[in-house]
């Protein structure tokens, strides 16, 4: 804490509308299941598992390895970079959870240049990871709900600005159209006057000629 590694002010920005997910857990777990099920109900992306144990002596290490894998694919020439990177595992006693109070793994995660995700058992459940991360999630699942945009509700969003710019524009030409007739209501008619002149000229021929 004294080194700044808990401050708010070192909080990476978490990107609003994620392409690609790197997501650290173990691949036989409940957990990568609710993730990729909420990720499918929301806004379908690009997810990258990197597998891990997160729970036992070498979860740690396992997990620091994973951030370093992420880290070094987005600085490579592959196309498919990381926006976010989740931590997660489901809940579980105190000793379960002792791996994510690690130094070397809070280390890591200050030290990564993608947004981290701490989705680390339930709410009750605090590990020195959550206060390091970017941001914290309750729970794994409601780490994706966080992040991860709802294309029902963009779509609701999408389709009021659509009519309120329909409406918009509905009345701004109204307003035209409103403005085009009073000013042609303003205007001489041309033919008008002309055939008047021309009523003129033809009653002067008429005197000139008596």
């Amino acid at each position: 804490a004294a080194e700044g590694l808990f401050d708010k002010k070192n909080k990476k920005q978490i990107p609003k509308f994620p392409s690609t997910l790197g997501v650290i857990t173990s691949e036989s777990g409940a957990v990568l299941r609710d993730i990729i099920h909420r990720i499918t109900d929301r806004f379908p992306l690009n997810l990258v598992l990197y597998p891990a144990k997160v729970q036992g002596e070498s979860s740690a290490k396992e997990v620091c390895a994973g951030i370093e894998f992420f880290n070094k694919k987005n600085n490579s020439k592959e196309e498919l970079k990381i926006d976010i990177l989740i931590i997660a595992r489901g809940g579980g006693s105190l000793e379960d959870l002792m791996p994510f109070n690690e130094e070397i793994l809070v280390r890591k995660i200050f030290s990564s240049n993608i947004p981290i995700i701490s989705a680390i058992g339930h709410e009750v459940d605090v590990t020195l990871c959550d206060f390091v991360a970017d941001l914290r999630a309750p729970t794994p699942s409601a780490a994706v709900e966080m992040i991860v945009p709802d294309k029902n509700e963009i779509s609701t969003r999408i389709s009021d600005k659509h009519k309120a710019l329909k409406k918009l524009v509905t009345g701004l030409l109204e307003m035209s159209k409103a403005k085009i007739k009073y000013i042609d209501s303003k205007i001489p008619d041309i033919a008008l006057l002309i055939n008047n002149y021309f009523q003129s000229i033809d009653v002067l021929y008429q005197r000139m000629d008596t």
